[in-house]
């Protein structure tokens, strides 16, 4: 089972504003709001829906019980008695064609024992199992067994009725159940299904206590049928003023129809004896001709003291029989009932038989007033609200319709407040939101919904929502719209929302009126929300902006403002009016334009204007007129003499039929036979067709429309009379339902033309086949609902246009034939639309294909009369059916047979249609006569050639010779270039031997006597300041948050800032209130890692300034973590970052050894990325996959290594304005590869450069360019230009130094080149390495290399740097004047004496949580990054050496014996020896550590201040209802709480500033 919720409307956007970051990371966390419609959906059709006072929503389908909350969102489901398997039914029902009872195997859903003292609330279920069994079941945990079960209890046939109320009674306040069911079915075929006991065979209301230790089989009381009564079905109980009442009819369940009166059975609300009270006849009938005698639905309105019932007439097995007065809602008062019920029983057997012989049941009327006669009611619930009383109805298409019940109970005319787009009639039961009136479940099919009771919104206005006569809504003044009570803001405050009760007099008004000769007067009146603020008004000229007056009035007096008589103003047309008080505003616009041309005194008064009374015209109101005739209110403008009639209108104004028959000369007859289409859209009908007779001889005609008796009827006049026999009329749109047609001639008697039926749009659900073929012809079906109003049916092609086409509907489907579009593109889509009156509904498209290809046929007898002809068709995706195809054989002299369709046979290859031809007696001349087949699809006609027999003979001969030739021809080429692939290998294999040679003995050579220079003094170490590594260290891929650190924060006004950061500071700096609000942030689940992170780096900044107090939250949350880490693994602790003391940890340690950073390991960590760099740089690199021949990463080797040499280049620098210093060397030697490219070259150039002369030169590098000179040749050296080489599939290959030493060109410049997989530079296309960057598209020639041959290199390069490295780690681990920093002593100790409380006596834990704190959390950090800590920028390359770097450190601080073999990654045995050096180093240096004397707290917190840097906000992620909420519920923390409200209050002031 699923929930779904529909959307609700998008809200309008807000404006935009900088929004803290953890704001907006709180507002993600918040619950979001659910829509208003939650939809529940179930596997199978639902028996029964109940609402408990606490629990939800229980809902009872199949042999499934299903706990929801009130938002229907699922709980839990049991299956009855808790029986494994899922909630499915065992037997698919079918509910009957309504109004006949539906079938369902739960009986009874009934929660009893809520807010009953100190018990806990209970569930009553009963099901057709067992024989008709009960449970009891804890309401608040389904999960819990059943408490009390029995058997016998209710019906076991699933179309049997059963009604029942548990009530407490009797001395010792027990728990009775009355339970009325249908025990027998006279049908033989359900009499199987179960056999009650012979003792209930008679039963119709039983008493049980439902307090014993099961549902006792036999009951304290039971009252019997008569003896030939039949069966009764029984629809509802419920308890008022002391008896229970159960509302039931009898019922035929074999013909489906009623045998007798809807009655009400009373019994007495007592304990151990059930007592009957006696039983009234229900009289529902007025309006229909047979009565109505099915019982629908019950509701009781107790506070009314009034029944409420729907009740139906038959309709006959297909609808036939329904009409507009159909179904109808009937009210009875109780009081009435319950004097009427007669002790003489004609349903039951009693004690006491005082029925008199022939006496027949005295039938009960209902309030004629409020009968409301409907075509297809279902259902109702009614309530009284505000002395209102309040009906909801559900019809049979899906509608929930509301009727409002006036003073004297007169219903309305009932309002549609929801509508089911599937149409799915309305479930007999209508329960409401058990705590919020706004609210009521509406249950149909295997859906329930929560739907809101009243469409406040539709009332734009206060006069109109005020008048609407809707108790539900009222006009709230600080939203300024119609809502319901709970929707208000302040709603308690009885002057901000305004019910019906108020009237629409009591609607804010601005008033325009004459004060005195001089001046005119604007006033506002009626009802204004709570006002702290002045009143302020103002009246200005909407055309030039002038304010022609303006006012100010304290909060207790509504504001006026006077304008001036003056003959300027009488140019002013139009004017806008404004009252406002606070951020409460009304606004009214006057328009003056048409003033003298209006000639009545209300419609002057109407439209802003004034009277005069004397001069009897209308004038402008700002104009001079005698202050005694300035009248500005219609009651006082002058009563009209005459009493207009209105006028006949086409529309619903009600009408009262005149039953006087007019006719012409007395004689004429006027005759009405048919009306066409009998079912119309709710769009209305523009051409409504009427037959009959004399239609001519009549001067005025008009239509009756009659649907729900209480609403306004129809009147529409004829719009043309065709002749004497037809006349057209144009319906209006309406709402679904049935209504009454009547014709009235001349204003006689109105003729009644039988039901008319307005139904919902059509709707479709499917298109078959939903391919055609581009000729045409195809029969088409769509499936869906209410085709039957369509007025025809289009096909919308881009081309084409609608193109019309003649359809065949019924209710279900529509079948039409695809036209042809054959001058089209053989693929195209078109949109099937329907079109009911000027609207077009999309159905769906239909896709169309190119014309079916036939490749031949085959015709073969079948004995003498039997012909079987097989058709051969290319494969496609068309669906062809019988009803499409038409075959015929053609023979002899043009003789033709038709062939009678078969069957479609699809194979791999070929689709084969075969089609027989029988009833022949020459079949087998036929087949030697035959030459040809057609075939007709639709408008595609094709004639089929026949297969020769001969043909296929000669395929049969010349197939083997031509398969001898091919192997032999095969055989010979396979032997040739086995061959010369034998031959090409061997010379690979030489090659490659050779290769071998040359490369080993070249790397041991290398090895031996290779010595890089490492340069010792390279100038200052360009270290970033702290800010930037502050910036770096605590936001690694955060780079948008730079502008908090650079932001200039002059700017602002100091006043704001520092009183609101002042208080946030203060709050930040209770340390009870700060890690409440990081463990409540935690328990989020939309707070992410990445969320947690970013905290923990904001609230590092915002306490630099009080490291003290940051290491002592710190302490806490870490105690914190270890209490949640002890509970499973201790030896994971601070692993990963995946909490805010993780993060926290890393920043402090930055923070804190930022300093022993610089000092000590900056210089060896410079030095080591600065070598790195030379000796990669020492040979080829290639500047596509940035891939070197040295490396310490087997993945960035460059195993392709071209032939290389050293080429030394005299380089001149030109002389540049800015770097004129007489220092200056400008003729360097550089020594360069002849692999470099240009841009390479350029690059070592440089670097010489700034070696040379300790600065750099004037230029950027893509400023300059390269000259070769050659004697007086001077030739400009690029990476590509015209004598560039271009290898297969237009792969250009860089230039490098090498190509120019031999190669000369004309001078040709190029633009700046990016490089792209156009280029290659030493990695060749066809080279695996360029494939796993390239792709494996290319293809070239290269050497025949094996990457293995080089991997020398990383040892090369590892001995290269090995003693820098080792200079580096000495560094880390190294104490400096015997003395650890102090955050690395202090917070080791730390560590140690937590695992000294939690005895934790492995010493291996503590050895883990150091390395966790320190090297991986930190120095790892650090090694990876050296940009974090220099001005420098990290290559890829040398981010995949560094990681081989960090990978042996951090292998030095591991507990675990590594044992690798021959196959490990050469990133770990490149240090494999080494690492046993450095772990006995790192134990000596956590040994020294320790064994150091632990630092006083004086000596921590001196330098803790020291290091303390700047105050940053953190307000963001603190302003949340969230931690307000948990602030609320922990003790010690109301001060916190205090201090955060006003805090926010300061923030809330400032929110035009720029945070972040």
């Amino acid at each position: 089972m699923e929930v779904s919720r529909r959307k609700a409307p998008p809200r309008p956007p807000r404006p935009a504003a900088p929004l803290p970051l953890l704001a907006y990371l709180l507002a993600l966390a918040a619950p979001s709001r659910g829509a208003d419609e939650p939809v529940w959906r179930s596997e199978q059709a639902i028996g029964a829906i109940a609402a408990s006072r606490e629990d939800g929503v229980f809902v009872a389908s199949g042999s499934c019980l299903d706990q929801l909350d009130y938002s229907l969102e699922h709980r839990l489901s049991r299956l009855y008695r808790d029986q494994a398997g899922n909630c499915t039914e065992p037997v698919s029902l079918a509910p009957p064609a309504r109004p006949r009872p539906g079938s369902s195997f739960s009986k009874l859903l009934l929660p009893y024992s809520e807010g009953a003292g100190d018990l806990q609330g209970l569930l009553l279920t009963g099901w057709t199992f067992d024989r008709g069994a009960c449970e009891v079941r804890l309401l608040g945990n389904l999960s819990h067994g059943s408490l009390r079960n029995g058997t016998e209890v209710v019906s076991c046939h699933p179309q049997g009725s059963t009604a029942g109320v548990v009530y407490r009674a009797g001395d010792q306040n027990r728990w009775y159940l009355a339970v009325a069911a249908t025990y027998v079915l006279p049908e033989p075929e359900t009499a199987s299904r179960c056999n009650p006991a012979a003792s209930d065979r008679d039963t119709a209301i039983a008493l049980k206590d439902t307090e014993g230790r099961s549902l006792a089989t036999e009951e304290l009381g039971r009252l019997k049928l008569r003896g030939g009564a039949g069966s009764l079905h029984f629809v509802d109980a419920f308890l008022w003023n002391g008896s229970v009442y159960f509302p039931y009819y009898p019922y035929n369940y074999t013909s489906g129809a009623a045998t007798g009166w809807p009655s009400m059975v009373r019994i007495a609300q007592s304990a151990k004896v059930l007592q009957f009270q006696g039983q009234a006849a229900l009289d529902c009938g007025h309006g229909h001709p047979d009565g109505r005698r099915l019982l629908l639905s019950s509701s009781l309105v107790e506070a009314l003291g009034v029944w409420a019932g729907v009740f139906s007439a038959a309709t006959g097995e297909g609808q036939e029989r329904r009409s507009p007065a159909t179904t109808a809602l009937c009210l009875f008062r109780m009081s009435e009932i319950q004097e009427r019920a007669k002790s003489c029983s004609w349903d039951f057997q009693t004690a006491e038989q005082n029925c008199k012989e022939g006496e027949q049941p005295e039938r009960v009327q209902p309030i004629a007033s409020s009968t409301l006669i409907h075509s297809d009611l279902t259902s109702v619930y009614g309530t009284v609200v505000m002395n209102r009383t309040v009906l909801f109805l559900g019809t049979g298409d899906g509608q929930l319709l509301k009727v409002v019940l006036g003073e004297n109970l007169t219903s309305n005319c009932p309002e549609v407040i929801y509508e089911i787009k599937e149409e799915t009639p309305i479930f007999y039961k209508l329960v409401p939101h058990p705590k919020k009136n706004i609210y009521i479940y509406l249950t149909a099919g295997k859906e329930v919904r929560r739907i809101r009771v009243a469409n406040c919104s539709r009332h734009p206005s206060c006069t109109e929502c005020l008048t609407s006569a809707d108790p539900h809504c009222g006009w709230c003044h600080s939203l300024q719209r119609c809502t319901f009570k709970e929707d208000c803001v302040h709603p308690e405050n009885h002057e901000n929302w305004l019910d019906i009760s108020s009237g629409a007099k009591k609607c804010p008004q601005i008033n325009l009126f004459r004060s005195s000769k001089d001046k005119t007067t604007v006033t506002v009146a009626g009802s204004f929300p709570p006002r702290r603020a002045e009143w302020e008004c103002a009246v200005k000229s909407a055309d030039t902006g002038r304010q022609l007056c303006r006012g100010k009035s304290p909060p207790s007096k509504p504001c006026t403002c006077s304008i001036p008589t003056r003959a300027t103003y009488k140019d002013v047309l139009v004017v806008n009016v404004t009252f406002s008080v606070g951020s409460w505003r009304l606004s009214k616009r006057f328009n003056f334009t048409n003033c003298s041309s209006l000639r009545e005194c209300p419609v002057c008064i109407g439209t802003g204007c004034a009277w005069c009374k004397s001069e009897r015209k209308c004038i402008h109101p700002f104009t001079a007129c005698d202050p005694s005739d300035y009248k500005r209110s219609q009651e006082h403008c002058p009563v009209a003499v005459e009493k207009r009639t209105p006028p006949e209108t086409a529309g619903g104004g009600r009408v009262t039929e005149n039953r006087s028959n007019k006719t012409h000369s007395g004689l004429q007859v006027f005759y009405i036979k048919s009306i066409e289409p009998r079912k119309i859209s709710t769009l209305g009908k523009s051409n409504v067709i009427v037959t009959g007779a004399n239609f001519t001889q009549a001067s005025k005609i008009t239509m009756i429309l009659k649907g729900t008796s209480t609403c306004e009827k129809d009147v529409i006049q004829v719009s043309h009379v065709l002749n004497d026999t037809h006349m057209k009329f144009s319906l209006p749109s309406s709402r679904k339902e049935m209504k009454d047609v009547c014709i009235q001639f001349d204003g006689g008697n109105c003729t009644s033309v039988g039901p008319l039926s307005y139904i919902a749009l059509p709707h479709c659900s499917l298109i078959y086949p939903a391919t055609t073929w581009i000729s045409g012809g195809q029969n088409i079906t769509i499936v869906g609902r209410n085709f039957d109003v369509i007025d025809n049916l289009i096909i919308s092609h881009e081309l084409k246009g609608n193109i019309n086409v003649s359809e065949y509907c019924v209710t279900d489907s529509c079948r039409f034939l695809a036209p042809s579009l054959k001058s089209s593109k053989a693929r195209t889509n078109v949109t099937v639309k329907l079109r009911v009156q000027d609207t077009f509904l999309d159905c769906g498209s239909l896709q169309y294909l190119e014309d079916p290809r036939f490749t031949g046929c085959r015709v073969e007898p079948e004995g003498d009369t039997e012909l079987e002809v097989k058709i051969q068709k290319e494969n496609d995706e068309f669906n062809i059916s019988k009803t499409d195809i038409e075959i015929t054989l053609f023979h002899g002299e043009n003789e033709q047979l038709n062939c009678s369709f078969e069957n479609i046979t699809r194979n791999q290859d070929l689709t084969i249609i075969l089609c027989k031809i029988k009833g022949i007696s020459n079949a087998n001349s036929i087949d030697t006569s035959s030459k040809k087949v057609r075939v007709k699809l639709g408008n595609l006609e094709l004639y089929v050639e026949q297969e020769t027999v001969p043909t296929t003979w000669y395929f049969l001969i010349v197939l083997p010779v031509l398969l001898v030739i091919v192997i032999f021809a095969a055989v010979g080429v396979t032997r040739h270039k086995s061959k010369e692939l034998s031959r090409k290998q061997s010379q690979q294999l030489e090659l490659l031997e050779s290769e071998l040679r040359k490369e080993i003995r070249d790397g041991f050579a290398e090895l031996q006597m290779d010595k890089l220079d490492v340069v010792d003094s390279f100038g200052t170490v360009p270290f970033l300041d702290y800010k930037h590594f502050a910036l770096r260290t605590f936001f690694p891929e955060s780079g948008g948050f730079t502008h908090i650190f650079t932001e200039d924060m002059h700017n602002r006004d100091a006043t704001d800032k520092n009183e609101s950061l002042t208080a946030l500071d203060a709050l930040i700096c209770n340390k009870s209130f700060l890690v409440t609000v990081i463990h409540t942030l935690e328990k989020q689940k939309n707070f992410s890692v990445k969320d947690r992170c970013l905290f923990a780096s904001f609230l590092t900044i915002a306490l630099q300034t009080k490291l003290v107090y940051l290491t002592s939250i710190l302490e806490v949350l870490t105690r914190d973590l270890m209490e949640q880490s002890s509970n499973m693994q201790p030896k994971l602790m601070l692993r990963r970052t995946e909490s805010v003391v993780e993060k926290l940890l890393t920043n402090w340690m930055s923070v804190c050894l930022s300093g022993f950073l610089r000092e000590t390991v900056g210089e060896p960590f410079y030095l080591l990325v600065t070598t790195l760099n030379q000796k990669i740089n020492k040979g080829p690199v290639d500047v596509i996959t940035c891939k070197a021949l040295y490396t310490l990463n087997e993945d960035w080797l460059l195993w392709q290594v071209p032939e290389f040499s050293t080429v030394a280049l005299n380089v001149v620098f030109e002389k540049i304005p800015e770097n004129e210093s007489a220092d200056v060397c400008r003729n360097i030697s550089v020594n360069v590869l002849d692999c470099d490219t240009i841009g390479q070259a350029k690059e070592k150039i440089f670097q010489a450069f700034l070696s040379k002369n300790g600065s750099p030169y004037g230029l950027q590098l893509n400023e300059i360019g390269l000259e070769l000179q050659v004697g007086t040749r001077q030739k400009e050296l690029l990476d590509i230009d015209s004598s560039s080489v271009i290898l297969e599939d237009g792969i250009t290959k860089l230039n490098t130094i090498g190509h120019y030493e031999t190669v000369f060109s004309p001078f040709l410049r190029h633009s700046d080149v990016e490089y792209s997989e156009d280029h290659c530079h030493l990695i060749l296309p066809d080279s695996e390495a360029f494939q796993d960057v390239q792709g494996k598209r290319h293809r070239g020639k290269h050497k025949f290399k094996v990457k293995e041959m080089y991997l020398t290199k990383l040892l090369s390069t590892k001995v290269a740097i090995h003693s820098v490295l080792e200079k580096l780690f000495r560094s880390i681990w190294s104490l400096p004047n015997s003395r650890a920093p102090f955050a690395i002593k202090y917070f080791f100790d730390f560590l140690d004496a937590q695992a000294e409380n939690k005895k934790i006596t492995d010493p291996d834990v503590v050895h883990i949580w150091k390395t966790n704190s320190l090297p991986l959390r930190f120095w790892v950090n650090i090694l990876k990054n050296p940009q974090f800590v220099f001005d420098i920028k990290k290559t890829p390359h040398i981010d995949g050496c560094l990681s081989v770097i960090a990978q042996a450190f951090m292998d030095a601080f591991s507990l675990t014996e590594q044992q690798l073999g021959k196959e490990a990654p050469t990133n770990k045995l490149l240090y494999a020896k080494d690492i046993p050096t450095y772990k006995e180093e790192v134990k000596s240096y956590y040994k020294a550590i320790r064994d150091l004397p632990p630092l006083s707290s004086s000596e921590m917190e001196e330098f803790l201040t020291q290091e303390s840097k700047v105050l940053l906000e953190i307000w963001p992620h603190i302003c949340k209802q969230i931690i307000l909420n948990k602030l609320e519920r922990e003790r010690g923390l109301e001060e916190a709480q205090k201090q955060l409200l006003h805090v926010k209050v300061l923030f809330d002031e400032k929110k035009k500033c720029k945070w972040m």
